[in-house]
């Protein structure tokens, strides 16, 4: 900033010789992460209409995580459009358009 002092404290670096982390390690003393193993849950996309704002939104991801079986709901909203709900878990296509008819909405199909 114009016409201030600015105070800066220098502070000491540490010595990576004995507590290295792994990029700072010497190649034969690192250890190999286990490759992970991705699990993905099932899912599925399906159509809704009639949404119109946030509030649908949450209205419909409430009512759909309730369903049993479901791990996951979230819609991608076209407002006056036809939205998106994709859905992760083993859930019952009609459980989860009882859930959205419940909710005041349609659900008009699977993607």
């Amino acid at each position: 900033m114009c016409g201030t002092t600015e105070t800066r404290t220098q502070l000491p670096l540490a010595s990576t010789a004995q507590h290295g982390c792994s990029c700072c390690t010497p190649a034969d003393e690192t250890q190999a992460a286990a490759p992970a193993t991705a699990v993905k849950a099932p899912g599925s996309q399906y159509i809704l209409e009639g949404l119109t704002c946030g509030h649908c939104v949450q209205t419909v991801e409430k009512a759909v995580s309730r369903v049993s079986g479901v791990q996951s709901a979230a819609v991608d909203l076209v407002p006056g459009g036809t939205s998106r709900l994709s859905v992760t878990g083993a859930a019952d296509q009609e459980a989860l358009a009882e859930a959205v008819r419940s909710s005041g909405y349609v659900l008009t199909g699977a993607k």
